[in-house]
C-alpha cells in the first residue's frame, strides 16, 4: 500500500490511498487485501479524519535517551505504558482546547505505531509482521493534574489531546527516523527514532504480553528532548522523516 487516510466527504467515511496529494478510494478491508480504485476521488468537499478508529490508545513514557537524560530519570527496565481516552483523538488541521487555561499544558511529538492484525503475547522478532503502518501524533499533556494525580490517564486524556495523522505510512522503516516538533514556525524538539530505548517491535511485543491488541489500536512510542508548553493561538507541526506532517493550532 504506502500512505493511506480516513475521509469524509458529506455523509460518507471511505478509507483512501494517498499519491501525490490524489486520492484513490480502497476497496475492501483496509487491514486484509485490499485493492484501489483506478480514478481518483476529487478532493473538493473532502474532510480528512483520524486515520484510523483504534479500540484503544496505548502511550509509552520515557522512551528517548535524550529525554530521559534531561530529565535525569533512570533508563526504564521496561516500557512504562499507560491508556489514553479514544475520545482524544483529534485529526490533521484539528483544533487543541486547553480546558484549565491556568494550568501548564505541553506538546509532545511522537511516533505511533498502527496495529494491523490481532495479536497476543507474541516476540519482538515477530512483532513487525503485526505493524500496519506509522504516523505522527502529539501526546497533549497537563502537567498540573499529571502532578496531582500522580499517574498520567486523566491529564493526557481530554478531548483533542491526542492529534494524530493525516495518513498511516505502511512501508515505512522506523530505525532511523527524525523527528521534530514546531511551534509557531520555531524548532521545539529536535531528536531521531534511533534514540528510542524500546524499539517498536520490542513495545508491541511488550504490550502484547500484558494485553490482546486489535487492527487498528495505536501505541505512541514516546517523546525526545525539547518538550514545551502550548496557549491558545499557537500553531504546532510533527514533522517525522517519510511521514506527512501533522499540523494543528491550539484555542
Amino acid at each position: 500500500m504506502a500512505a493511506i487516510g480516513r475521509f469524509q466527504k458529506n455523509e460518507e467515511i471511505f478509507y483512501a490511498k494517498v499519491v501525490d496529494g490524489e486520492l484513490f478510494r480502497l476497496i475492501g478491508d483496509v487491514f486484509g487485501s485490499p485493492s484501489f480504485e483506478r480514478k481518483s476521488t476529487p478532493r473538493k468537499g473532502v474532510k480528512t479524519l483520524v486515520p484510523i478508529v483504534p479500540t484503544k490508545i496505548i502511550a509509552v513514557g520515557i522512551n528517548y535517551l535524550d529525554h530521559a537524560r534531561e530529565m535525569g530519570r533512570e533508563l526504564p527496565k521496561e516500557p512504562l505504558i499507560w491508556f489514553k481516552a479514544t475520545t482524544s483523538l483529534l485529526p490533521d488541521g484539528g483544533k487543541i482546547e486547553i480546558p484549565f487555561p491556568g494550568h501548564r499544558t505541553d506538546f509532545e511529538a511522537e511516533l505511533a505505531i498502527v496495529i494491523g492484525r490481532k495479536i497476543r503475547n507474541v516476540s519482538p522478532t515477530q512483532a513487525g509482521r503485526y505493524i500496519f503502518g506509522y504516523t505522527a501524533a502529539q501526546d497533549i499533556s497537563d502537567r498540573h493534574i499529571q502532578k496531582a494525580d500522580g499517574q498520567w490517564a486523566r491529564c493526557k486524556s481530554f478531548d483533542t489531546f491526542t492529534p494524530l495523522g493525516p495518513y498511516v505510512e505502511t512501508m515505512l522503516d522506523p530505525s532511523q527516523l527524525n523527528i521534530q516538533q514546531f511551534q509557531n514556525g520555531q524548532l521545539r524538539q529536535n531528536s531521531n527514532t534511533s534514540q528510542l530505548i524500546f524499539k517498536p517491535a520490542q513495545i508491541v511485543s511488550f504490550v502484547s504480553t500484558n494485553m490482546t491488541l486489535l487492527p487498528g489500536d495505536v501505541i505512541l512510542t514516546g517523546t525526545p528532548s525539547g518538550v514545551g508548553s502550548i496557549q491558545s493561538g499557537d500553531k504546532l507541526e510533527v514533522r517525522i522523516e517519510g511521514l506527512a506532517p501533522l499540523n494543528n493550532s491550539v484555542k
